[in-house]
């Protein structure tokens, strides 16, 4: 099926011999996605909003729930064989689809070129050179770099480099890292820091919202990879778990920081200065690029489900090529609020594939335009932006979330089978 030229690769189900991820695969892959400097940043935001516990109640909570829809997707994924675009085809139909999977390409463009540029700041902190042309080279630098890993084999670059090699390394730094902090917090007094008020500006609701934003922030990628397992349960199970374990880890490593540093320190700056931090940030660093090559990949899968003229490895080419050029010249940290803003219309757009999909009920049959599925999404949006502006005590994703799921649920066809072809 797969060799077949007349087929889309992105919109056809993977055949057997590219299912080859197993439970360790899935695990690595989703703990290495999960690390992340924009992470603990996030991590950061949530103190001293919230006191330590209440702050770490929510990093549970929030990655246990958001690594466990991210798992739901990674299942339904391995078990249709489909991409991100599949799913979105089977479920709002092979027109209507087109808009979304748009949306999905422009946001990855977008979190690629932000990636490099937190890249790019790391290393010129890390670097401290006063070179006007440093800004350009270290962005030339991490761009040549994500570009020439466009033309490996995703598959071959997860089970060779990223579980023997990246995951090992990754863990050692978050491992220093938080060593180094927590003996800063015991200088300081543990009983201290775990009784510290709260100043009252967030509640836990509204910090879980913020926890779950980045797992879900990956919900239109996972089904790339997920849909390369062997079975569902490993799917499942490898990247609930390896997520998980990440979000934890990251979030809670930047309320650390944040809680031994100045209220205005940078944390790039503020991780350089602990002991062995340049080594550990450099790791970190380096496992950017797997975030980076994450969404150039995906945004190849869901570029050749609409022009697949070109194969995956020539979109990847140019997309990464693209983002590179992008970095040295858009404002990124400007618009990061317009990312996370175009990242919201995905949450309920899941909302609805989870509730279409996800218990073994099924797709209508094909049609152009599912008006059903693509209203209930809208609505969903529209949740989404009136809890953030009216509740947002309440939170944004997780009630748009709810709300969609739940109307796709009931109105889900009666009967009908996922097309496998």
């Amino acid at each position: 099926m797969a060799n077949n030229p007349n087929l889309n690769e992105s919109l056809t189900p993977v055949s057997a011999d590219q299912r080859v991820f197993g439970w360790y695969a899935h695990a690595s892959l989703w703990f290495s996605l999960g690390v992340g400097l924009l992470v603990m940043q996030i991590g950061a935001y949530l103190v001293p909003a919230l006191g330590p516990q209440d702050a770490l109640l929510a990093i549970v909570l929030g990655s246990v729930l958001g690594a466990g829809l991210l798992a739901w997707v990674a299942k339904i994924a391995c078990d249709t064989g489909l991409s991100s675009a599949g799913l979105m085809h089977q479920v709002y139909g092979s027109a209507f689809a087109r808009l979304p999977v748009l949306l999905n390409i422009v946001q990855l463009v977008g979190w690629t070129t932000f990636e490099l540029v937190v890249m790019r700041d790391g290393s010129l902190a890390m670097a401290d050179s006063p070179w006007l042309g440093a800004p350009y080279a270290a962005t030339l630098l991490w761009g040549g770099v994500l570009t020439l890993l466009m033309a490996s084999s995703m598959l071959g670059l997860v089970r060779s480099f990223v579980s023997r090699f990246g995951l090992p390394l990754v863990v050692l730094s978050l491992v220093w890292l938080s060593w180094q902090f927590l003996g800063l917090l015991q200088a300081q007094g543990l009983q201290a820091f775990w009784s510290r008020p709260s100043t009252g500006e967030m509640g836990l609701l509204s910090a879980m919202d913020l926890v779950i934003a980045m797992p879900v922030s990956w919900l239109p990628l996972i089904a790339d990879y997920a849909r390369h397992g062997k079975n569902s349960h490993s799917a499942l199970s490898g990247s609930w778990v390896g997520y998980a374990l990440a979000n934890v880890w990251c979030y809670a490593l930047g309320v650390m920081v944040a809680s031994v540093s100045a209220p205005d320190a940078n944390l790039v700056n503020t991780l350089l200065l602990a002991q062995g931090g340049l080594l550990a940030l450099g790791l970190i660093l380096l496992d950017e690029l797997d975030n980076a090559y994450g969404d150039v990949y995906s945004a190849s899968v869901n570029s050749h489900s609409l022009w697949s003229k070109f194969s995956l490895k020539a979109w990847g080419l140019g997309i990464a090529l693209l983002c590179t050029g992008l970095a040295m010249v858009l404002p990124m940290h400007d618009l990061e609020p317009f990312l996370l803003m175009l990242s919201s219309v995905f949450v309920p757009l899941y909302g609805v594939i989870l509730g279409r999909l996800g218990a073994g009920a099924s797709a209508s049959p094909q049609t152009p335009v599912n008006w059903g599925a693509a209203a209930i999404w809208l609505l969903g949006v529209a949740a989404f932006h009136a809890c953030a502006q009216w509740a947002p005590q309440w939170g944004s994703a997780l009630p748009s979330l709810a709300l969609t799921l739940a109307l796709a649920w009931l109105s889900r066809p009666a009967t009908a089978a996922v097309s496998h072809a």
